[in-house]
């Protein structure tokens, strides 16, 4: 009898210093650690689940110096956006498949901290993997913490992966 695979959801998101398509350092960790060292070689043993959370600015606007004079100007610009997150979402599917793993991938809008809690409620994967910045005390005060949140909140078992010091930027928040 085959039992069914280990659903592992693993939140990724884009660079905050290179931008689209390129995966945050964290997230790029947090998959690729998630790979080596539980998937290993059973890749018939285990399903991704990968999720992207698209984080809008305040105004719901990315490009403040675009000038938005039509409706097409908004459709074009939610387009892009969306398109933004397959090309993203593209690079760890890909890598899935290069191995052999099963994998399913989506996105969703809004502050990633109630996103990636509200869809472990509702897709119940086994366990969540999510990078971590490493954000010292006084960061976390203006930064916020997305994996400590999830770690107090989730409804599974969270493992935090963090990027090591030299892949660290200059700036720690940055990611």
């Amino acid at each position: 009898m085959e039992s069914e695979p280990t659903r592992v959801m693993v939140a990724v998101n884009e660079s905050t210093l290179r931008g689209y398509p390129h995966a945050s350092i964290s997230s790029k960790k947090a998959f690729e650690w998630t790979l080596k060292k539980i998937v290993r070689s059973n890749t018939s043993g285990f399903k991704l689940l990968l999720l992207h959370v698209q984080v809008q600015d305040e105004d719901g606007f990315d490009d403040m110096d675009s000038i938005y004079a039509s409706p097409d100007d908004f459709r074009q610009m939610r387009e892009r956006n969306k398109a933004n997150g397959l090309h993203l979402l593209e690079f760890f599917v890909n890598k899935c498949h290069e191995i052999g793993v099963g994998c399913e991938a989506w996105i969703r809008k809004g502050d990633p901290t109630e996103v990636i809690c509200h869809e472990v409620r509702r897709v119940r994967p086994d366990f969540l993997v999510v990078g971590s910045r490493g954000l010292g005390p006084f960061q976390k005060v203006f930064v916020g913490t997305v994996s400590e949140f999830c770690v107090k909140h989730a409804e599974c078992p969270v493992i935090t992966i963090k990027r090591s010091a030299e892949e660290s930027p200059q700036d720690p928040a940055d990611d």
